[in-house]
Parts: structure tokens; sequence; C-alpha cells
């Protein structure tokens, strides 16, 4: 018997707005037991930047969960105290390891309700905090949201919240929408799947405009130097000063090291749903399909089909399929059930050659989705890839001038090194690390292409599997070798500009550079 298509009501989903709450998120916990909480959220800016966080979270008594009672009291409750945490851990001049039980208790019965680790994640920093400027407005206008807490006070910060806010806004129909698709093709009813896909892939076209407008009030290096401390979790983070993770200290004496990542843009149930009802399969950093096929086989039952067919299972360790730990259980439990029932890409495969309609309309969505990664591969080229290198290179040298009048003239022969150079870049790059340990842009770029390998016609898959050229510069004999196409393309900003003088392209992006593990990245996908 075939299981049955989810009911979004029975996981507190949203028809309208998708997984941002039914109920808009709380300004204030009602009852006036949890005023302490509320004060340090009101001052939590001006507590972090005099660097007395800590002291008045020390000195704090630990209250009890026992007056939190409607799901909206738990919501808030929850992003109050991860805020709290990371602002103890990070908001000094060397980060804590031990989270004191005034945050600790409260909090891990608050994760135990909500089925969430704890950690600042992708619902605290977007879903559950935000309110609209206007009420008669609706919450998909970015221009209609404030936040309700960040860390530095900062527009910078609130809209790189609020842009993910908005996207998960426009694109909660999308939801009901590819159910009703899911639907129809146990109908047989294509022109309601095809009506369905056209439908899905406006609406992606939409969610791509909301990214762009990243860059308008978010400003690249007040986020990398400021803000994406705050939002790095306790994984992977030696060199950070956190060896162990951190210890949520319970009193029992008996509380461990733990090591969770930070908030991303992976924990993001939207987008994770899009891959699932399209029967996009993702597979670990450097795997190919075929070395995924094989790992499947002994894959745990519990892990959802991505696709029709009962071999399309997500592998083990698999980064994406991670992230679903760090989302609310209702909402993770949804995407494991739609993958029982996700039935379109198979559908589209067996009618492709006569159904042009529908198989049009499938490709368009891959190729709208795949658009939308591109502008976020870019998005975390200027604002992780680029400032870190900047950072890294001002760390290397005595001044920007000192550098300038003590550098020697290239040598000639230094135009002809320069493919030896990039093929050894090109490896450097699967040496970047983004959030969970997984490298970054290599990262990035495979989630890209595999959006694309579903696709049904031929010039769709030549499409989606074209590579971005470069033009050769300064050198004619030198022209444009693979191995320095591969690491431009990698590695450049292309992010569009609205000046219309096209895509903005930083060159001499070959030098060495790495970038820590989980320090922060809500923008990883």
């Amino acid at each position: 018997m075939r299981p049955p298509i989810p009911n979004l009501a029975d996981y507190g989903i949203s028809p309208q707005h998708g997984f941002l709450p039914n109920v808009l998120p709380l300004t204030r916990l009602p009852d006036p037991y949890y005023n302490k909480w509320e004060a340090i959220a009101a001052n939590l800016q001006n507590l972090i930047l005099s660097k007395r966080l800590r002291g008045v979270i020390d000195r704090l008594p630990v209250l009890s969960t026992v007056g939190l009672e409607h799901d909206a009291e738990w919501r808030r409750a929850y992003m109050l105290l991860t805020f709290f945490a990371h602002g103890y851990i990070w908001g000094g001049d060397t980060p804590r390891d031990r989270v004191p039980p005034s945050i600790s208790v409260p909090l891990l019965d608050i994760c135990a309700h909500l089925e969430v680790p704890p950690v600042s994640t992708y619902a605290a920093s977007v879903l559950w905090n935000f309110k609209p400027l206007f009420m008669d407005e609706d919450i998909d206008d970015l221009d209609n949201l404030a936040t309700l807490l960040t860390f530095t006070g900062s527009l910078d910060e609130s809209w790189f919240y609020l842009v993910s806010v908005a996207i998960e806004a426009r694109g909660g129909p999308i939801i009901p929408l590819m159910l009703e698709a899911v639907a129809a093709v146990r109908r047989d009813d294509s022109a309601t799947v095809t009506r369905c896909l056209c439908a899905f892939a406006e609406r992606l076209d939409d969610l791509g405009a909301l990214l762009r407008r990243m860059h308008e009030s978010c400003d690249p290096n007040y986020f990398y130097s400021r803000i994406r401390t705050f939002l790095a979790g306790s994984k992977n983070m030696a060199e950070a000063g956190l060896p162990h993770g951190v210890m949520w200290d319970d009193g029992s004496g008996k509380s461990e090291y733990v090591q969770y990542s930070g908030p991303s843009n992976a924990q993001s149930s939207l987008i994770q749903f899009f891959d699932i009802v399209l029967g996009i399969e993702h597979h670990p950093t450097g795997e190919k399909p075929k070395q995924q096929q094989d790992a499947a086989a002994s894959s745990d039952a519990d892990r959802g089909r991505l696709s029709g067919s009962s071999s399309s299972m997500l592998p083990k360790h698999n980064f994406i399929r991670d992230m679903r730990r760090y989302m609310p259980g209702p909402h993770a439990r949804f995407l494991h059930d739609v993958g029982e029932v996700a039935n379109i890409r198979a559908f589209v495969e067996a009618r492709s050659a006569t159904d042009r309609p529908l198989a049009i309309a499938y490709d368009a969505c891959l190729a709208m989705l795949r658009a939308f990664r591109d502008i976020h591969i870019a998005i975390v080229t200027r604002y992780i890839v680029l400032p870190s290198r900047a950072n890294r290179a001002r760390s290397r040298s005595r001044s920007p001038e000192a550098v300038r009048k003590t550098a020697p003239a290239p040598p000639p022969a230094a135009a002809a090194n320069n493919l030896a150079t990039a093929s050894r870049n090109e490896a450097d790059q699967r040496k970047v690390k983004g959030t969970g340990g997984t490298a970054l842009i290599p990262f990035l770029k495979q989630a890209r292409d595999e959006t694309g390998e579903p696709a049904v016609g031929d010039w769709a898959r030549r499409f989606m599997r074209r590579q971005i050229k470069t033009e050769g510069r300064n050198d004619f004999f030198l022209g444009k070798g693979r191995q320095l196409e591969i690491v431009t393309a990698m590695a450049a900003p292309f992010f569009a500009e609205e000046d219309g003088e096209g895509p903005v392209v930083e060159h001499g992006l070959a030098g060495s550079w790495t970038i820590d593990d989980d320090v922060g990245g809500i923008c990883h996908y």
C-alpha cells in the first residue's frame, strides 16, 4: 500500500508561509517570570560590546521552563537562549568552552521539547526571529520585515537574516503546490503536473530575485569580520580555541563536551524540500553517482527516497542529510515522509519522449533551481571567500604600502608558470572548509551541478552542464588552460550588479587560502 501524501497541518507547516510559524513569533515572553531573559535580550548588543554579557549570565538564576505554555513561547525561549549562549561563547577576547547552568539547564529542556540541538540554528536565527513592520502587509515582502534579536544591532545582520525569511515566506506556497503534483501523478494527470511545475519554476525565479538583494544592505566585510563570528558552532573549532567543543553544564557534574555545526542554510527545510520533490540526489563532496549507488545499498532504512526508485537513497554521512538534525523535529519528519512519496521525476522520465510540455516544465524547474544555486555561490564567494583571502593576505604582509614599495617586479617567465600554479591551487580549493567540515566551494559547485543531473531534455542537459569560461589575458601564447579555467570558475565571484555592466569578476584568485570549519556560515548550502 502506498504511503499517504503528508498533510501539512500534521507537521505544523503553513500552506501560505511554509516552514515559518503559523503564528507570528512573539516579541516578548508574556510571563513576568522570564523578565530577566527579556532584559538581557533588550540589552544584548550593549552587553556584548562592553564585554559584560558573561558576568550577567554568570549571575543569572536558573529559570524553569514550566511557565512556557504555547509553541510560540517555547520557540522564543529557544531563540533567546541560543543567542545568549553564542554571545557568551564568542563575546570575549577568547572563547568560552563551558556554558553555565543558567543557560544550559533551561535550554536543554527547551531543545528536548522542540527536537533541536543546543546550538543556534537556522530556525533560531531566521524562522523564529522576525516580525512584520505593518500587519496589513505580507511577510514575503522583504521591505516589510524586521528582526527580533541580533548580536550586533546592525542593519547588515538584520538584512542577512531577513533575506532568508522573505525567501521562506515567498517559497511557502510551493509546498502544497508540489504535493498537489505528487497527488496528480498518482492519478496519471499529466496536465496538472505540468501546471504545477510551471508555477514552481516561476516562483523559483522570484526566490532568486530576493537572494540577489543580499548585497543591498549587508556589507561583505562587516558580515565576515563582525557577524560571522557569532554564528560559529562548536564543531572542528580547535584552532579558534574550542578543541573539545562546548560543555553545556547542567550542574550535575556529569556534563560532557559536544560539538555542533553553526546555523546554515542547509538547515532550511524549504531548500531540501525542493530537492526531494524534484528527485535531485546529492552525494558526499567528490563522490560520483555510481559510487553513491553502492553506498546507498547499505544505508539505514530511515533515509528518505529522493525519487520514485528505491535505490535513490541518501548516503551515510551525507552533509545535507546530517543538517536535518538541526531542523525542528516535525520539519525533519516531513522531509522524510515527502521522500517516501516523491514520484515526479520517475513520472517525467517515463513520459519525456511523448509529453514535451511536461518534460520542458520539469527541466525549467531544474534550471531555475540551478540558477538559484549559482547566485548563492556568488554570494558565498563575495561574503566569505574574498574577505577570508584578503584577511589572510594582510596577516602575511607588513602593510599594503610596504608590499608595494618592496615587492620585486615579476620575472618575464612568471606567466609560463601560471598553469602549474593554477593546477596546484585547484587542489588547494578542496581544502577550503565550510559549515560541518565540508569543502566549501567544491561542495557548493557539486550541489549546483547535481541539480541539473535529472534533466530529461538533451538541450537542457547540455545547458546545465556548461562550464564558465575565462578570457585569455596578458599572454597570447598562454591561452586558456583547463586548470586555470577551473580555478577561476570556482573562485571568481560572478555576482551580477544592477548597473548594467555585467558580472563582476575578480582576477588573481589562484593564491592559496583556507577557511576554518564551522566559523558560522548561515549562507552555506
